[in-house]
């Protein structure tokens, strides 16, 4: 049986976010350079397609997927 990822909800005040400034906000990374690795290493997923982009503009009801961890946007 596959193992589901945690979902952690992240409640956004404005929209548009940044790819790189929602996984500073969950604390995925520290630093935009970490995002910027991450990324380049393709380990990170938007909508269940792999992300390169750091600057990607997410909306709420989309999702990311880094490691073990699911974020929604709401």
């Amino acid at each position: 049986m596959a193992e589901q990822a945690a979902v952690r909800v992240i409640h956004l005040e404005r929209e548009p976010i940044t790819l790189g400034q929602l996984l500073k906000l969950a604390g995925v990374v520290g630093t935009g350079g970490g995002a910027k690795q991450l990324l380049a290493q393709g380990q990170v997923r938007v909508d269940g397609q792999v992300e390169e982009r750091r600057g990607r503009k997410l909306f709420k009801g989309q999702e990311v997927e880094v490691g073990g961890l699911r974020i929604r946007l709401a």
